[in-house]
């Protein structure tokens, strides 16, 4: 696993921040090392290191710990697991337009672009995209306005103070989100290029990743419970995540208690008439379905329930699994899938007789399975054949749940490896024509601008020859469906961490 996770992360980096920052992480990958140690195996300049390094720190990428006050003696460590999140910046970014709007969507971009940012510039840059790129969806650009939506992405704790500029290190004490008092008169002077102090000159915000996973985790089981059931179903489980959120720490395997009727008091201030009408009906139909992401733990006062994450995010691995067997090896090796996990440990005659497959194909397909790892093989205690020949000692087959995960992850390493290998491909190989679109594109908007005919302009188009027009558009189709591709494995790959997380 660590193979690919290694050449994922170097990858990223290279696409990200450049070939001289890749070289850096590279050396950091195989562990802790100083300066001097980087410039050995790197073969670059102290100079060039160092400007790295602090790119690296910045967005978090890396930290550092100091053993005496030297730089020779200064550690520098690589922290991968927040390198992988890059795939999922824009589904944070969507998180924050849903929440925020449009104008907090640029404004989380801005600070994840940053690494680290003050309030007033990520408003005042805000401010520019929004002047120079005006766009349906957004009003004129407001400074009290971005100001509130600045405020908005605290209070919903996307973003938080940055407290660890002594040691980088990570940080340990609670989250700070502690609004500064912004100068707006002093940030209109400042866009208009007059010098202007900034009140908040020296206090840096950063996202809080923390918070925006835990977003998308509980997505993740409320989508499950929509498809599984209704939306109804899924609101429901939304308002219990949140209540959870009221009682419980948020990474919790199982929540507190919560009472019936402050269940029913959220549901109520959703005007959902339908929800609210059947609530009781819902509650139990999530109680008593076998997936368990909630249980009823007490009857008083109309009834005591508890959000389970532990056995939802095992019960979602589990359905994840299944649906890899039945696409890699058909619906009835998925059939000796599930009833593995339901009986734990059975013998090849019990495979044929409850999966109610033919001999032959059974025997083929658990082959296939123990092959690939999906299924593991157990040769049954000797003393209780010791009679038989060797090749006639039976086997009992069983799951083991870890391996199994462990392997898909290192799956998903690699195919996003090799998605990402081959869409840098596609944008070499058409480099050319890309390039010219551009040109012919930017020309044109010149030429609108100038006051161009309708011939002028289609003159400036004809410069993309159908043939190529064609190979471009063939090759920009190829590198969306790698992108969204990308995003779903990537999705896969969250789930499936999350079952570690839990477990």
């Amino acid at each position: 696993m660590k193979d690919f996770y290694n050449k994922l992360c170097v990858l990223l980096l290279e696409e990200f921040l450049g070939p001289i920052i890749r070289r850096i992480g590279n050396s950091l990958l195989y562990g802790t090392k100083t300066i001097p140690a980087i410039c050995y195996g790197t073969r670059l300049p102290k100079r060039k290191i160092k400007e790295g390094l602090s790119v690296l720190i910045k967005y978090g990428f890396v930290t550092y710990h100091k053993k005496e006050n030297t730089e020779e003696n200064t550690e520098y460590t690589l922290h991968q697991s927040k390198i992988i999140m890059i795939f999922r910046y824009p589904r944070y970014m969507l998180f924050a337009k849903t929440y925020c709007g449009d104008e907090g969507e640029i404004m989380l971009e801005e600070v994840l672009k940053q690494g680290f940012i003050t309030a007033s510039e990520v408003i005042m840059k805000t401010y520019k995209r929004i002047e120079y790129a005006p766009s349906k969806s957004t009003q004129p650009p407001s400074i009290p306005n971005l100001k509130d939506v600045f405020e908005l992405l605290v209070k919903n704790q996307f973003l938080m103070r940055n407290t660890s500029f002594e040691t980088m290190a990570e940080d340990s004490k609670k989250p700070n989100y502690n609004l500064p008092n912004l100068d707006l008169p002093a940030i209109s002077n400042a866009l208009q290029g007059k010098n202007a102090e900034l009140t908040d000159s020296k206090i840096y915000w950063k996202v809080n990743f923390d918070r925006l996973t835990q977003d998308l985790r509980d997505q993740i089981v409320i989508s499950a419970v929509t498809q599984k059931f209704d939306k109804n179903a899924g609101e429901l489980m939304r308002q219990l995540i949140n209540l959870m959120y009221l009682r419980t720490a948020s990474w919790a395997d199982t929540s507190n208690p919560i009472p019936y009727t402050e269940i029913k008091e959220e549901v109520k201030k959703l005007n959902y008439e339908e929800l609210e009408h059947y609530l009781d009906q819902y509650l139990r139909l999530l109680e008593e379905d076998s997936t368990q992401f909630i249980k009823r733990v007490g009857d008083s006062g109309g009834g005591q329930y508890s959000v389970n994450m532990k056995n939802a995010f095992k019960q979602l691995t589990w359905a994840t699994l299944e649906h890899i067997v039945t696409e890699r090896f058909g619906s009835k090796a998925a059939r000796i899938f599930r009833l593995l996990r339901y009986e734990l440990d059975v013998n090849l005659e019990q495979i044929q007789n409850l999966a109610m497959i033919p001999a032959k194909e059974a025997k083929f397909l658990t082959y296939v399975l123990s092959q690939e790892n999906y299924i593991q093989t157990h040769e049954m205690k000797k003393s209780a054949y010791s009679l038989l020949p060797p090749k006639s000692i039976p086997y009992r087959f069983c799951i083991d749940l870890t391996k199994i995960v462990e392997m898909e992850i290192e799956h998903c390493y690699q195919a996003l490896y090799n998605i990402m290998t081959r869409r840098e491909h596609e944008s070499a190989s058409n480099k050319r024509m890309i390039e010219k679109q551009l040109r012919v594109q930017i020309l044109s908007a010149n030429l609108k601008e100038h006051g161009a005919t309708e011939q002028q302009l289609a003159d400036i188009a004809e410069m993309m020859t159908p043939s190529e027009t064609e190979q471009l558009e063939k090759a920009q189709n190829t590198i969306k469906k790698l992108s969204a591709t990308e995003s779903q494995i990537d999705e896969t790959l969250f789930l499936l961490t999350m079952y570690f997380r839990y477990h």
